[in-house]
């Protein structure tokens, strides 16, 4: 089999995998407390306390993993560690179901965390084996499987919640994860792209550290990652409370959801399409504008009066938020060597999950102080300095560039007789 049709099999099973993944990451959202609920007579309190714990210490762990499993993969081939990583979620939600306290409950999604660098690592794996040229439209398709599987997670968490019981929801969710695992053992063969000539085969932790610093706009991509996941998750703990003032307690449930999922419905929407875009025009040009974007459609959510204009920003929110991740991916693969794109990525997921800790706590702590309209204006100052930092990083670099050209031009050595 050539290498386009293998990296289109490729990326075929890694979208499906992908879904499963991300569906059944998600899955757990809705009931997570409840389920808590279930080990004794607890306060509320402590529920909410507890399970806010639960739900965070995943990231925590995975913040320190990502990395460690993206320098393995770059190493030793990214298909093995993906393997490992889907039947290790597997075990971890599948023996969730068997808890009876919440510290098992806390220690089990710890462990989790272990095994939650799953899409970085086939994002790695797509990536390697992608040319340049197509990157963005490649990765923009694959986020699609990762955001259809989100949207649709705690739906069907909730679901069968309801319907079967909460330990058993878990055990179904291990099923998805194990078949995650199969799909990518049985029908995925690792291909990469040769490494161009300039470009090392190994590079050891200390180098890659400094490729990332030796080149600002691209240290600017993986720091931007942080401050967007702490923008997107800053509002989502406390959507619910904003609906109700809003709307009251009519249909808060349901409304609530359909604002928490239409932003990821403009994200499905737009994300290859973004990508196909930045092909064209540039990767850092579009991140730059999706960031300004973002951070201007997020500031009027504080000053809404009905729900429905909520659900319309969140909606653009989610356009604007789609396209940041496939390009943000296509940027470092332009601008990592193949050797180091697993362990570029592994930095990029730590600081991503790092924002999804970080922006919840920021948003209450706002919210507390200063009611939960004002989360709309710091979140949107916070995009807005963001895509500033990054056009002056660009315009940085560009200006180096050109400095660079004409000191050549300059030297003698380089002129021909």
């Amino acid at each position: 089999m050539d290498h386009e049709r293998l990296a289109k099999r490729n990326l075929a099973i890694m979208w499906f995998a992908n879904f499963f993944i991300a569906g059944s990451m998600t899955m757990v959202m809705p009931f997570l407390s409840l389920y808590i609920e279930t080990f004794g007579d607890f306060s509320k309190e402590y529920v909410t306390t507890w399970a806010g714990w639960t739900f965070a210490i995943t990231f925590v762990t995975a913040i320190i993993f990502s990395p460690i499993w993206g320098r393995i993969g770059d190493r030793f081939g990214r298909k093995p560690i993906l393997v490992a990583m889907g039947f290790g979620l597997a075990i971890s939600v599948f023996t969730m179901g068997y808890v009876n306290s919440v510290i098992q409950l806390f220690i089990l999604r710890l462990l989790m965390g272990i095994f939650a660098g799953f899409i970085s690592t086939s994002q790695a794996l797509i990536s390697t084996q992608t040319p340049k040229k197509i990157s963005g439209r490649i990765l923009g398709t694959l986020q699609t499987g990762t955001v259809t599987g989100t949207l649709m997670g705690p739906l069907l968490g909730g679901v069968l919640a309801d319907w079967i019981g909460f330990a058993e929801a878990f055990q179904y969710t291990a099923v998805a994860l194990f078949i995650a695992a199969v799909l990518v053992s049985i029908g995925v063969k690792e291909v990469r792209l040769p490494a161009e000539k300039d470009d090392k085969e190994y590079y050891s932790k200390k180098e890659v550290i400094q490729h990332i610093v030796r080149h600002p706009m691209l240290l600017m991509v993986l720091i931007i990652s942080m401050f967007v996941q702490i923008a997107h998750f800053s509002i989502q703990p406390i959507l619910a409370l904003y609906v109700a003032e809003l709307n009251g307690p009519a249909n808060l449930a349901l409304i609530s959801g359909i604002a928490f999922s239409i932003t990821g419905l403009g994200n499905l929407l737009m994300t290859r399409r973004w990508g196909i875009i930045a092909d064209k025009v540039g990767y850092d040009k579009i991140l730059i504008l999706l960031v300004i974007l973002a951070a201007i459609v997020y500031f009027p959510g504080g000053m809404v009066t009905e729900v429905w204009q909520l659900v319309i920003l969140r909606f653009l929110l989610g356009v604007t938020l789609g396209g940041i991740i496939p390009i943000r991916m296509a940027y470092i693969r332009q601008n990592a060597p193949i050797a180091i794109q697993g362990e570029v990525l592994g930095y990029n997921t730590s600081l991503r999950f790092l924002g999804n800790v970080i922006g919840p706590v920021m948003g209450g702590i706002v919210a507390g102080y200063y009611g939960i309209g004002s989360v709309f204006y710091v979140t949107s100052a916070l995009l807005l300095a963001s895509g500033i930092a990054l056009l002056i990083t660009k315009w940085k670099e560009t200006e180096s560039t050109k400095i660079d050209k004409s000191v050549i031009s300059k030297d003698p050595a380089n002129t021909s007789n």
